[in-house]
């Protein structure tokens, strides 16, 4: 997949392009206050692969929806290509993800009344790109995605594997500074799991700075690093030991889990 010279955007190479500071975020209910994150530090260098594991309830997706403004904090700082945006407005928000961050989710998310060309053409035109450049761009990475020859049709006429596929496009049509997956692979079998994995290792490889929420520990392990939440809380925050042979198949982490 093709990369831009400027992907870490305002920070400089090997810098973080992301950083939050004592992140708080509490649910109220009913009189009842539930923190869902309690005091969390991250930061993402650029061009890093990180993974956020944990338990069911351990506040992996709220951490990433806050992190990508989807969800506003209740307190703490966030920073994006060295500027704080955790006090924008949801317009502001808005028009960072649109220029800078791009979303993948475990169930896809795809527009329904527009076919896969429009879907994935969409956030570049959002992002001020004209026709002929988000055509462009969608065509390169329905190639690179082996999905060119269902750009017409409609998200519904697709397998689970193809429709991911299309997300993986899209959070990508305007190449972002940050990919962030929630569990990108969470509701897909075994093989659509491989294929789209494959891909983002390989985005990777190409320089794509990405946040994985995931909680499969062999999917974790092709992070650079892995951030372990309990209780809303950073429990651990390790590197990954290196593969003895990187060029292994991204299949045979999925092989094992039969």
């Amino acid at each position: 997949m093709k990369t831009t010279g400027d992907r870490g955007g305002g920070a400089s190479a090997g810098g973080g392009i992301l950083r939050a500071s004592g992140l708080v975020k509490v649910y109220r209910s009913g009189g009842v206050s539930v923190e869902a994150i309690r005091g969390v530090d991250i930061e993402v260098g650029v061009g890093e692969f990180v993974a956020i594991m944990g338990p069911s309830g351990s506040g992996k997706s709220t951490l990433l929806h806050v992190l990508g403004g989807l969800e506003p904090a209740t307190r703490g700082e966030i920073w994006l290509r060295g500027q704080r945006v955790d006090g924008l407005s949801p317009a502001g928000w808005a028009v960072l993800r649109r220029r800078h961050v791009g979303f993948v989710f475990q169930f896809f998310n795809l527009l329904s009344t527009m076919t896969v060309a429009d879907n994935v053409e969409l956030p570049a035109l959002l992002a001020g790109a004209t026709p002929r450049q988000a055509r462009k761009r969608r065509e390169e990475l329905l190639d690179e995605l082996g999905i060119a020859a269902k750009a017409g049709s409609a998200p519904a006429r697709l397998s689970g594997g193809e429709q991911q596929r299309v997300a993986l496009a899209r959070a990508l049509a305007n190449e972002p500074s940050l990919l962030l997956a929630d569990e990108p692979t969470g509701n897909l079998d075994s093989a659509s799991s491989r294929d789209v994995l494959r891909l983002l290792r390989r985005s990777h490889a190409a320089g794509q700075t990405i946040l994985m929420v995931t909680h499969d520990a062999k999917v974790a392990g092709m992070a650079d690093r892995v951030i372990s939440l309990f209780d809303g809380m950073v429990a651990d925050n390790a590197k990954v030991a290196p593969a003895p042979r990187r060029e292994t198949p991204i299949g045979t982490f999925l092989e094992l889990k039969g």
